[in-house]
């Protein structure tokens, strides 16, 4: 199946071709019609699995289509979509902009560990959705910033970590605020007793939607972790790159900024490189692909989004430059190396402010990634995890631990 083929609008086509995607996966194929049809969704699937695209493209067409019929003019609120953390926020919001750029719907994103002031500017002039974690939208509603008695969709994205992370006040609080009439989209990886009791209470008559992701590594992926200071990862890159000069590598970067500054970088070193992500032009992307696969350039940096569907004969080594913040976006990275019965490899720089996502990446997969001590950058301060350490310190952070509530402090 096509996007073409989902009931999209003309300008949302548009902007999903735009971002480089020609078919669906299985949750945006499934999910879209649904949304469309003004349906409630019990969702259980992960990230990783296309979800943020099943409800934004079709909460975008919704609302534009409601607009257009009534003749609204201005940003009037109709859409919130709450997730537990300021990382997830982020991408949802800037998917918003990605997808709805050829309409005229604002998005506005609301999370804690910044100073509110812009967030209240924004909100100000105006907004058709925000996307907010559950802590900083209770402190803007109880300073009046924000009203939700207008809402008509209301999205619940990763509902089982809400409640790991101890939000279950908050979140039903502000479930408590919404109109009773609205549109609710629930997603979550696990069905617990107290998620269950949750969906009870929000959903009328949803359409249930379960989507699996990849949830174990390739067996034919070397994996390799190696332990090293953030401001030494591009000397760390350069070093491995010198002994593996005729390779295939694909690089990743958590950000836009970051793919750019690596694959600039590599060229003033002398390395044949370009960068892929999202700010890019489709044409310019393209022909970024197109020299990657002919040869042109030893060496592709790229986002986790920016990615999707890259298809390579003889990919010889995936560099996880920074860590996912998502597990399931480490199992996609390195999968692609090692295909059809090729032998792949794949290594992971980890400095200290990144060790958070190494034990969430060691639980999902269920084993340590070998460290690789032996090369001039090696932290020896940093010690390998094990996989019950591992488990046990993501579930002590989840449940709102001292360092992962710092770095990912929502208030």
């Amino acid at each position: 199946m096509l996007f073409s083929e989902l009931g999209l609008i003309e300008p949302l086509q548009k902007a999903v071709a735009h971002e480089g995607y020609k078919t669906p996966t299985p949750i945006q194929e499934q999910a879209i019609p649904v949304v469309l049809a003004g349906r409630d969704i019990l969702g259980c699937a992960q990230t990783g699995t296309g979800k943020t695209a099943s409800f934004v493209l079709p909460l975008l067409q919704r609302m534009h289509e409601q607009k257009q019929a009534n003749g609204v003019s201005g940003h009037p609120l109709k859409a919130l979509i709450l997730t537990p953390t300021r990382e997830l926020a982020t991408q949802i919001h800037e998917s918003i902009e990605n997808y709805g750029r050829f309409l005229k719907l604002r998005s506005v994103v609301i999370y804690g560990g910044v100073s509110q002031s812009r967030q209240v500017s924004d909100l100000r002039r105006g907004c058709d959705f925000i996307v907010a974690t559950p802590g900083r939208l209770m402190d803007l509603m109880n300073q009046n910033y924000i009203v939700l008695n207008g809402i008509e969709y209301f999205v619940l994205d990763e509902a089982d970590r809400m409640l790991d992370m101890g939000f279950v006040h908050e979140v039903k609080r502000i479930i408590s605020k919404l109109p009773k009439k609205r549109q609710t989209l629930f997603f979550s990886a696990t069905m617990p007793p107290a998620i269950q009791s949750l969906v009870q209470v929000l959903l009328t008559h949803p359409v249930e939607i379960t989507v699996t992701p990849e949830s174990t590594t390739a067996e034919l992926v070397d994996q390799k972790l190696y332990y090293v200071q953030k401001s030494e990862k591009r000397a760390l890159l350069h070093h491995l790159l010198k002994s593996s000069p005729k390779e295939s590598v694909l690089v990743f970067t958590r950000t836009k900024h970051g793919a750019d500054r690596v694959a600039r970088d590599l060229n003033h070193a002398g390395f044949q490189a370009t960068a892929i992500h999202g700010d890019k032009t489709q044409q310019a992307r393209e022909r970024s692909l197109q020299g990657f696969k002919d040869g042109k350039m030893q060496i592709l940096v790229a986002t986790d989004i920016a990615a999707r569907g890259i298809d390579i004969d003889d990919l010889g080594l995936v560099v996880n430059f920074d860590l996912p913040n998502i597990p399931e976006s480490y199992v996609h990275r390195i999968g692609r190396t090692g295909r059809a019965g090729a032998f792949g490899k794949a290594i992971s720089f980890c400095d200290y402010e990144e060790k958070i996502y190494l034990k969430d990446i060691q639980k999902f997969i269920g084993q340590v990634v070998p460290v690789e001590s032996n090369h001039p950058y090696h932290q020896a301060l940093m010690e390998p995890l094990t996989v019950a350490s591992a488990a046990s310190s993501s579930g002590r952070s989840m449940g709102g631990g001292r360092r992962y509530g710092r770095k990912f402090s929502q208030r």
